[in-house]
């Protein structure tokens, strides 16, 4: 069975794509290949933060000790990339929010379905009632659902306001309805974030995912954002993290169900590298909730302010992308950020910053905007900070 530890070049093999969309994608990789930093291709794909509100409130999230300004995605700054989406693969719709408590989030997944590109989108899964007949009426290729325990105890604990038991019943009628229609999609995961208190719960909830009919679960590091949570870390936990590890994938082997796992410490193929090879600037194009370009979302950086009247790809060759793509990889000229990277598929799982980050500066400021008045539409309770 093999064990996929880190993204590659590749993204999710979904649907079929259009003659359009494959051959942007080809000539994308191919760019990449290049080391180009003036591009031809358009970003094979689309990530969007459609939101920094979330309906919950987990004890090891960023933004407890990061400063958040609630912003909400402009539906106008989203119709002005209808064009792009008729070349990208796919289009993610993912941040430091819930997308799923966005307004406009199902009439987003069907603009996107007329373009046929691929759709994926990060949810903590408390919304999958009300959007079960969007991800079948608009095609969603791939989603993926965040649960930090096999036990409503623990998973409760961690992710404050979820409800497990909410969450596999939606899941497992998501499953149902799959089956019943003869569909290959969506394909699920669990995305787990593996600490000191709920790995011994890894290979149960192997188990969970396996019994609703789940495709995959993927785990990633917890990343310590403030003191408080130091005592979570896995760093220094090597024979802990091994052993249930392997009691992981032997469950996984058992079960038939796909597992994605971070590369042990000490083994990261980034050898002693600041990170990984990173490719996301040639790939992504992401626009944060308070209408800010970034290079990703695992970055302070902000690029500059999305602008409707200006050509899309005078954007994406912007002096700020060409000097990115020509430094992200070298490090003598990388920025401060990425040299202390902690993006759970590019960042260098053999350094102690990948899991610890007190002190630094992670993410972006977001701005408050004209378009974040979107938020008067959000319920009180979903404003969580």
């Amino acid at each position: 069975m093999e064990i996929l530890r880190a993204k590659t070049k590749l993204l999710f093999q979904g649907r079929p794509l259009s003659e359009t969309h494959t051959k942007n994608s080809e000539l994308n990789i191919k760019e990449i290949d290049e080391g180009k930093t003036i591009l031809s291709s358009y970003p094979r794909r689309l990530v969007l933060e459609l939101t920094n509100a979330c309906n919950l409130n987990c004890v090891m999230c960023g933004r407890n000790a990061a400063d958040f300004k609630a912003t909400a995605f402009d539906m106008d700054v989203f119709r002005s990339l209808e064009p792009v989406m008729d070349y990208v693969e796919e289009v993610t719709l993912m941040g430091w929010g819930e997308p799923t408590i966005y307004p406009n989030f199902i009439e987003m997944l069907d603009i996107i379905n007329r373009h046929g590109a691929r759709k994926y989108f990060c949810t903590n899964g408390m919304n999958l009632k009300k959007i079960k007949n969007a991800i079948f009426d608009y095609n969603v290729d791939v989603f993926a659902v965040s649960l930090d325990g096999a036990t409503d105890e623990t998973n409760s604990r961690i992710r404050r306001g979820s409800k497990i038991d909410v969450i596999c019943d939606d899941l497992r009628d998501i499953v149902r309805i799959k089956k019943e229609r003869g569909l290959t999609y969506p394909w699920i995961n669990f995305v787990f974030c593996a600490m000191k208190s709920n790995i011994h719960e890894l290979p149960d909830l192997v188990r969970l995912a396996a019994d609703i009919g789940l495709n995959e679960v993927k785990v990633v590091y917890l990343t310590v954002f403030e003191p408080s949570m130091l005592e979570e870390t896995l760093w220094g936990q090597d024979e802990l993290v091994h052993s249930v590890f392997e009691e992981a994938i032997k469950v996984a082997e058992e079960l038939n169900i796909a597992i994605k796992l971070p590369h042990y410490v000490g083994e990261d193929v980034a050898g002693d590298k600041e990170h990984k090879d990173c490719f996301v600037s040639w790939r992504d194009f992401f626009l944060g909730s308070d209408g800010y370009v970034r290079p990703c979302m695992s970055t302070p950086v902000k690029f500059f302010q999305y602008d409707m009247n200006r050509d899309f790809m005078d954007m994406w060759n912007s002096k700020e992308y060409q000097e990115y793509r020509k430094n992200v990889n070298d490090e003598n000229n990388m920025d401060d950020p990425c040299k202390r990277c902690y993006q759970s598929s590019h960042c260098n799982w053999n350094k102690r910053r990948s899991f610890i980050q007190c002190g630094e500066k992670f993410s972006p400021s977001w701005e408050i905007i004209s378009h974040s008045n979107f938020l008067h539409d959000f319920p009180v309770s979903c404003l969580s900070f």
